[in-house]
């Protein structure tokens, strides 16, 4: 025959005396039996307990408060002024601020390098540190773990950001001792490294000790 395949195994159709339906009676069903079958119990209308779904107006209606609902004048306290929230930006300019007058206390009689910090806490409290040197050297404590170290042993222990004020021409970083107990007891904060005129960098401190070596390391 012109265009056939002789090696070709022809398809059996359902004409074909060999062709038999290997469907028994009742598997075929209709489309609209097949949905209704299908669908669970349990996935149609809400849960047990759980009401049906309001309409957007008995929903407003029900939400929206009348003017009985509301407190009238008397209920609102007088806020103070110094108890405003103030803008995070300002906040910072507060963090900065502490740190620069911290570092007027340090000191360093030996190396001449005064250094300030102030850490904030989570509720916006702020605590400084300067400093302090000692004749053997490997005494002398940074101003970023005495300023830790003052919040610590206050009882604070969440922690947001610290700023570290220097005078130094370059960017300076807390050294890796600080930067290890900052991690171990403040996480990922945020760094402030200013001048005594202004803000120069800020990091995570997650950024400036990566890899750290912490309470994961020992289990």
């Amino acid at each position: 025959m012109k265009g056939s395949n002789p090696g070709r195994k022809r398809k059996a159709k359902p004409q074909d005396p060999q062709w038999r339906d290997r469907r028994q009676p009742g598997d075929r069903r209709g489309g609209h039996d097949r949905r209704k079958d299908d669908r669970r119990a349990n996935d149609v209308g809400p849960p047990s307990g759980v009401p049906e779904r309001r309409s957007g107006a008995d929903r407003r209606a029900e939400e929206r408060r009348t003017g009985k609902d509301r407190r009238d004048e008397s209920g609102w306290a007088a806020i103070p002024l110094d108890e405003v929230i103030v803008e995070p930006f300002a906040l910072e300019e507060l963090l900065v601020a502490a740190a620069r007058d911290a570092r007027e206390r340090a000191r360093a009689r030996y190396s001449g390098f005064r250094v300030g910090a102030a850490i904030e806490t989570v509720d916006g409290q702020i605590i400084t540190g300067c400093n302090i040197e000692n004749a053997s050297y490997g005494l002398t404590l940074c101003a970023e773990r005495v300023a830790l170290v003052k919040a610590l042993s206050d009882g604070h222990e969440v922690f947001t950001r610290i700023a570290i004020v220097t005078t130094a021409s370059h960017v300076t970083t807390p050294c890796g001792p600080c930067r290890q107990l900052l991690w171990e007891y403040c996480g990922d904060v945020q760094v402030i490294l200013a001048s005594p005129t202004a803000v120069k960098r800020r990091y995570l401190l997650g950024r400036l000790l990566p890899v750290p070596f912490d309470h994961t390391s020992l289990e």
